[in-house]
Order: structure tokens, then C-alpha cells, then sequence
């Protein structure tokens, strides 16, 4: 995971881009064990923050690495599986009523990881525009829930979820090769015609 970089400014980019996705990582744990709507609200917008900035420091240093790309999505599985746990710790009635589309969730997100390890090898990291406005939308219905008790968009950001995971599926099947920053489907068709 470690990557050696020629200058001292790479390698500040890399160690501040590494940082802010250890960061949400960290932020995963109190997300997951807090009975405060306020602070599961403050702990999203920060993990919202560093998911932000990890990738704009990475690129604005050229130092945007697979190895970085696929952590930043695995420590976003890992902190929205938090976040949904604290869904069901504050408010088991909306996470009761939302969960087949919580299930159908986690369930294409798994099929998806299990699809991209059976055709590359391992995980893919698309960051595609679809999962990118899902997780703006998330984010925001969470928030909505945690501060306001209204959980009427999580219905929305779940189906967001779902459509963006089958697009990723999607992606890896039009795909010869693993590859990262795929900004959606559409441009793997035109990039193969």
C-alpha cells in the first residue's frame, strides 16, 4: 500500500490523502457506537468531508493510486455499514421499515465485490458519477433522519444505492480490464466502440 514518490511534495499529498481516509475509517467506530442524532449528524458530515478531500488532494499531488482509489472504497463501505448500524441503534422503526431496501443494499454491493474478485482479481474502484450523487443523497437523508427524525429520503438514497450498484455490475461486465475512475457506464460503451 505504501508507495515510494521521487518528491517531497508527492509524498506529503500521498501522506495527507492516506490520512484523511484512515481518518473516516476511525470516524466509522464512534459513528457506529453514538446514541446522539447530533453528533451521528457531525461524525457524517466529517467522513462526508474527508471522502471529499481525500481524492482532491490525491489528484491535485498526482499521487491518485490504485492502492488509494480501492482503500477510499473499502473504508466507504466500512463507514456507511456504520452509519447504517446507527440507523438501527437511534431508529429501529425507519431501519424496520427500510429493510428490504437495506438488504437489497448490502446485497448488490456484495454480489458486486464478489463479480469484480471472480473477473480482476479484486475489488474495483469506479467512483462513478452515479455512486458520487448517491452518496450526496445519502449523506443528506441520513442527515435529515439523525437530526429531524424524518426518514422519508432514505427510501430514495437506498434506491440510488441500488441503481448505482447495478451500474457498477454493469461496468465490470463491460470491462476487459479492472480499471479505476470509471465515470459511468456510458463511457465504457463509448471508450469500446
Amino acid at each position: 500500500m505504501l508507495v515510494a514518490f521521487p518528491t517531497r511534495r508527492e509524498r506529503y499529498g500521498y501522506a495527507a490523502s492516506l490520512s484523511l481516509t484512515v481518518a473516516r475509517l476511525a470516524l466509522a467506530v464512534p459513528l457506529a457506537l453514538t446514541s446522539s442524532g447530533r453528533l451521528a449528524a457531525a461524525l457524517l458530515a466529517a467522513g462526508l468531508i474527508s471522502d471529499v478531500y481525500d481524492g482532491v488532494v490525491a489528484r491535485r499531488f498526482g499521487v491518485a493510486t490504485t492502492g488509494l482509489r480501492r482503500l477510499d472504497s473499502a473504508v466507504d463501505s466500512i463507514f456507511y455499514l456504520a452509519a447504517a448500524w446507527c440507523v438501527w441503534r437511534l431508529h429501529p422503526d425507519v431501519a424496520r421499515s427500510h429493510r428490504w431496501l437495506i438488504a437489497a443494499v448490502i446485497a448488490t454491493l456484495l454480489v458486486n465485490h464478489a463479480f469484480e474478485i471472480w473477473k480482476f482479481g479484486r475489488e474495483a474502484s469506479y467512483h462513478a458519477w452515479l455512486a458520487k450523487a448517491w452518496g450526496a443523497v445519502l449523506v443528506s437523508a441520513l442527515m435529515l433522519l439523525f437530526l429531524a427524525g424524518d426518514g422519508r429520503w432514505l427510501t430514495v438514497a437506498l434506491w440510488m444505492g441500488i441503481a448505482s450498484h447495478v451500474e457498477n455490475f454493469l461496468i465490470t461486465l463491460a470491462l476487459v480490464e479492472c480499471r479505476t475512475d470509471v465515470k459511468s457506464l456510458i463511457h465504457v460503451v463509448r471508450s469500446a466502440g
